[in-house]
């Protein structure tokens, strides 16, 4: 099998209009602005309205990519969407886009891996091009925490917001141009620590599991803190120690956005300076699936191709990752 090398070809993402503020969350729970700054770095999230879903977001974002690449949706072989708020159970929020997108030519599949969802779904569509499998891949990480979030704990509100990033992968024709390496890990010891206790086949929707607030995202934070400041410097000092480099020869390092002191953490470990790490946690919040790309939505403007970029994500599962790429062209 021919194995191509296989590069970014267009990025673009999608937020609702709706500000979450501290202040707001002030008048919910039992909470602080400075508590939540000193704690998590984050200061405002955007929130959808109601009746909004995760493909919503996604085919939003989604068609923006086609259109950069200088597509159609018909272009599009594949699309894989990383998120764990899909509309439904089934049929796949991957279907509902692509009806929405139009994308007659397309087949695809959601991808369930927490925070760590869109490189793990960005491994999968490279494979898939690299492969021959498919000439364009669409890769969406889209998420709607908000629906899945109580309100009432203060522990978990304050952390996430919705969102959604999608590029578009196809056939470098510059070998030393795209996705060059990746290692992607799972220790099912650690999911307790961070899940959604019900609605799967475990424990159905009941009036118990309603009652109990189940339904919700339910999180040790000191667990997984910890395990996620460990875990995401290595994975990361593996990356660079394969390819011989150091942070030194990184453009830009772009980390799950969860905790601006575990970003901080992997970032010194690595040797990085703050100008090659991206940090918008503060106006963003964790969008879980979406906050890699849309860290690089943002630094986009300032990337320039062949610039080396390392991403790193942590989520429940607990799963988390890392991939070295080159980016492949210029801003336009």
């Amino acid at each position: 099998m021919n194995v191509r090398r296989v590069e970014i070809k267009s990025l673009a993402v999608y937020v609702p209009p709706r500000v979450l503020t501290n202040a707001d969350l002030e008048k919910m729970v039992e909470t602080t602005d400075e508590w939540i700054m000193q704690r998590t770095g984050i200061r405002e999230r955007h929130i959808v309205d109601p009746g909004v879903a995760t493909s919503d977001l996604a085919t939003m974002a989604a068609r923006e990519a086609i259109r950069k690449a200088g597509l159609t949706p018909d272009d599009i072989d594949v699309i894989v969407v990383g998120t764990v708020t899909p509309d439904m159970l089934f049929p796949s929020t991957a279907c509902l886009v692509q009806a929405k997108l139009g994308a007659g030519k397309a087949w695809g599949f959601d991808l369930s891996a927490a925070c760590s969802a869109f490189t793990y779904a960005l491994t999968v569509g490279n494979s898939l091009v690299a492969s021959g499998g498919a000439k364009h891949a669409l890769v969406i990480g889209a998420d709607v925490m908000s629906s899945i979030i109580d309100y009432t704990d203060r522990a978990t509100c304050v952390l996430f917001g919705d969102g959604a990033g999608a590029v578009v992968l196809g056939p470098s024709d510059d070998p030393n141009i795209g996705i060059l390496d990746f290692e992607h890990k799972i220790d099912g010891n650690g999911g307790p620590a961070l899940c959604m206790p019900a609605g799967g086949s475990k424990l159905p929707a009941s009036h118990k599991t309603v009652d109990e607030r189940l339904h919700y995202v339910k999180q040790d934070g000191q667990t997984v803190f910890k395990f996620a400041v460990r875990n995401t410097g290595e994975i990361c000092e593996r990356l660079l120690k394969r390819h011989n480099l150091t942070g030194d020869d990184l453009a830009l390092f772009v980390s799950q956005q969860a905790n601006k002191r575990i970003i901080m953490s992997a970032s010194e470990k690595l040797g990085l300076g703050p100008d090659k790490v991206i940090i918008n946690i503060e106006r963003f919040g964790n969008t879980t699936a979406a906050t890699i790309p849309l860290c690089l939505w943002e630094y986009e403007q300032k990337l320039k191709a062949g610039d080396r970029l390392l991403l790193a994500a942590f989520g429940g599962g607990f799963t988390w990752a890392g991939i070295y790429l080159t980016w492949a062209y210029d801003p336009r």
